[in-house]
């Protein structure tokens, strides 16, 4: 195969989709690291910053339209064609639709035809007009596990072999860390020396009010050597939903929940490695990146037994139904109560964390490119 020019659409890195922008900003360096014979063009908005690439296969390219202005459907395809594009890559929905060249479109999950709820009844009819426009406008799909695939197939009705699995990875930064970083953790964010850590959203899928309610049951029973332990939640907040802190108030556990807003991600493998055990409910995942970086930083986990959750952590997680706070609560009291478990939890959770990489998913990423270039 000739040498491609593989344009990759880097304008959603930012704050409106931090999940997207963690995708981009892992998956671009690992990408400029392999591409050759190929040229990667990342095409940005002016105010953009992203991490380091390898210049000697990379070229920038300047976008005037934002990712979501119905002006790049016109911008879009005179650039690509300007570029001499043979793909492009949108790691979002909205994307441009007609290009001169053959378009590779990033699904994660179908999250608001599982949680409709999530959006409004406008947001509804934009999700589905935009998933459908960029399932048809491209030649491949990319998701990030088989469930998401199957999901994506069922929905859009679309043979499976036109979707590729590229499972995500934890960043290299996330590994056991030393006692001198938890300590300073603990000190500035004023945690607990026990603590058992959830970091994500409060949307309804996330299940933060069944996993407050269980905690609620798991105090009275923690073992003597744990009494002291507090629940921490962690992420950025939407408050259309409850908060974690009102949810808290409201059962009377404030001074056993302790909830943190917007940690800087620098700060993220020393949180998670301090943490007795980190502990997931969530009802949907496409992928499930939180249990991945726990499991990299050394801590055991305890999650739902739900959507890609069990692809992800195999048998390196105790597993729980995030319906039953019966069983939430039962599962975080049985990983606390058992060292020999919290160890074992621990040595499989590092090894499952590390058959995942940026490295391959880059990989696998640039074989998509490939057959879709030479179909």
């Amino acid at each position: 195969m000739p040498p491609l020019r593989i344009g990759f659409d880097a304008r959603y890195a930012g704050d409106h989709f931090p999940g997207i922008g963690r995708y981009i900003t892992a998956l671009l360096p690992a990408l400029s690291a392999i591409c050759r014979p190929h040229r990667l063009l990342v095409l940005v908005n002016a105010d953009q910053s992203l991490p380091p690439l390898t210049t000697e296969t990379v070229e920038y390219a300047m976008v005037r339209s934002g990712p979501f202005a119905l002006s790049q459907q016109l911008e879009m395809p005179l650039l690509a064609r300007r570029l001499r594009l043979d793909l492009l890559h949108s790691p979002y929905i909205v994307k441009p639709y007609l290009l001169p060249c053959p378009s590779i479109v990033t699904i994660y999950d179908v999250l608001p035809l599982r949680y409709p709820q999530t959006l409004s009844p406008r947001g509804r009819r934009f999700y589905r007009l935009s998933l459908r426009l960029a399932a048809q406008s491209a030649r491949k799909l990319i998701t990030t596990s088989t469930v998401s695939r199957d999901d994506l197939a069922f929905h859009l009705r679309m043979p499976r072999q036109q979707i590729a699995v590229t499972p995500l990875a934890a960043a290299p930064a996330f590994a056991p860390q030393p006692v001198d970083a938890i300590t300073d953790i603990r000190m500035r964010y004023a945690l607990p020396r026990h603590y058992v850590l959830y970091v994500g959203s409060n949307k309804p899928h996330k299940n933060i009010d069944r996993l407050v309610r269980a905690w609620e049951r798991v105090i009275p029973d923690l073992p003597a050597a744990f009494a002291d332990t507090t629940l921490v939640v962690a992420g950025k907040f939407d408050r259309r939903y409850p908060l974690p802190a009102a949810i808290a108030a409201e059962r009377g556990l404030s001074n056993r929940v302790k909830v943190l807003t917007n940690v800087a991600e620098a700060d993220l493998p020393a949180l998670y490695a301090g943490a007795l055990l980190f502990v997931f409910p969530s009802s949907y995942e496409g992928f499930g990146l939180p249990p991945l970086e726990a499991m990299a930083c050394g801590t055991p986990v305890v999650c739902a037994y739900a959507g890609s959750l069990p692809e992800v952590v195999d048998e390196a997680a105790l597993t729980v139904d995030p319906h039953s706070m019966h069983e939430i609560a039962e599962g975080i009291l049985r990983v606390l109560r058992s060292p020999d478990l919290r160890l074992l939890l621990r040595q499989r959770g590092l090894r499952r964390a590390a058959l995942f990489s940026w490295q391959a998913t880059a990989q696998a990423t640039l074989a998509v490119y490939e057959q879709a270039v030479g179909d």
